[in-house]
């Protein structure tokens, strides 16, 4: 097994594009890193240059110690799995499985030694005869497996290898993948776009954006303290409802304002976050995840400057909560980090339902399974401003314990 690390490593095409740029990051021995971010971030040309299918225009690529900026793909000791399984279809999986360690010349002993056991780890002992046209998605995807767990490689390279299964068979393998990972013990990377797999399957994540890491960490942790307004929208399904306010000061107190909506802010959230008290008077990007905004008939305890109003555009009972969309007063997130989100996400913003376009905010709000709220009903919701987070709109930063914003 070995570490994976990136010294100052940038991708630079001909024509002067950078696909990655100064990325520095070790994957520890063992460890499951995930890449995640949008189209076009870099994430897959960073696992290439890894890989040996993309040269390196800058910077050091190590495995283990060894700088393999120039070692051939084939003599970097690892194994790739990718998005499209690569398997050769007039051969049977005991062959495909085989076909790598047989091109290494190594004994038939051996080379059956370790398919049966590759094949027993991946419940596919009754498939080695078959070929690939008689397989499903999962079992595919599972000789693809296969054929990188025999070679027994430094590393594992991942390229989005469950984007072509179905919904439920994902959930399967991601589950599966990640069980495997942690037996073998094998240190692996994984690119993905779809933020869920990350959340799930990774020991830590990389966030990227348009050729850069923007915040390593585990996920909970990429969750709860999001570094930068990128990251809080990227990371969660569904994702942070964010919105301009003017922070202001009230007897010691801190409150948001926003269009025709006022939340008190909770002690313990100012307390956490110092540099709130510097940003009086001034405009900040609010984020507040969905699960933290509940139908106020749950909650009748909720004070009334602890509530946002609006009206109810869509309902999506999912039998252990409802996710509702609500049109709110507030004046929505305007920065290029929350329109390039919400572009990413193809996001069409719905017709404001006042008279200024500009003031009106689409939120999403997990409610429990007991509320009855109703298409064109004008509700009020609890929000657990315990939880909210806040973006400095000019750096993208999140406002924490620096006077202008936490740094990457």
């Amino acid at each position: 097994m070995a570490t994976v690390s990136f010294e100052n490593v940038a991708k630079v095409y001909p024509d002067g594009t950078r696909a990655v740029s100064g990325m520095n990051l070790t994957i520890d021995d063992r460890e499951f890193m995930v890449f995640v971010g949008p189209s076009g971030c870099g994430k897959t040309t960073a696992l290439r240059m890894v890989a040996g299918l993309e040269s390196i225009s800058e910077g050091v690529v190590r495995i283990g110690d060894r700088p393999v900026n120039h070692v051939p793909s084939r003599d970097r000791d690892i194994a790739m799995v990718f998005q499209s399984y690569a398997l050769y279809p007039h051969l049977s999986v005991y062959e495909n499985i085989a076909f790598g360690l047989r091109v290494r010349k190594m004994s038939k002993q051996e080379i059956d030694q370790r398919v049966q056991n590759a094949a027993s780890i991946l419940g596919l002992e009754g498939f080695l005869d078959r070929k690939p046209r008689a397989l499903s998605g999962g079992q595919r995807q599972r000789v693809a497996m296969g054929r990188a767990i025999v070679r027994e490689p430094a590393a594992f390279l991942m390229d989005e290898p469950l984007s072509n299964l179905d919904a439920k068979l994902r959930v399967q393998m991601r589950a599966e993948i990640g069980g495997l990972q942690h037996d073998l013990g094998v240190t692996t990377i994984y690119v993905t776009h779809d933020q869920v797999e990350a959340m799930t399957m990774g020991d830590r994540v990389a966030v990227m954006r348009k050729g850069e890491v923007q915040q390593v960490a585990p996920p909970q942790e990429l969750y709860d303290n999001p570094v930068n307004l990128f990251v809080a929208g990227f990371i969660g399904s569904p994702a942070m409802n964010m919105f301009e306010g003017v922070i202001r000061a009230d007897n010691g107190s801190l409150a948001v304002e926003a269009g025709s909506q006022r939340l008190t802010l909770d002690e313990s959230l100012v307390g956490a976050r110092p540099a709130l008290r510097a940003y009086a008077d001034r405009t900040v990007v609010v984020g507040v995840r969905p699960e933290d905004i509940q139908d106020v008939a749950l909650a009748p305890d909720t004070p009334s400057d602890r509530r946002l109003r609006g009206k109810v555009l869509l309902t999506e009972a999912l039998g252990s909560e409802i996710v509702v969309h609500l049109a709110v007063d507030t004046p929505p997130a305007s920065t290029d980090e929350a329109l390039e989100l919400a572009s990413e996400a193809d996001e069409v913003r719905r017709p404001a339902l006042n008279e200024d376009d500009q003031t009106t905010t689409t939120f999403v709000g997990r409610f429990g399974p007991r509320s009855r709220v109703a298409v064109g009903d004008q509700i009020e919701s609890a929000v657990d401003t315990r939880s909210l987070h806040f973006f400095d709109p000019a750096t993208g930063l999140g406002i924490h314990d620096q006077t202008e914003g936490a740094r990457p």
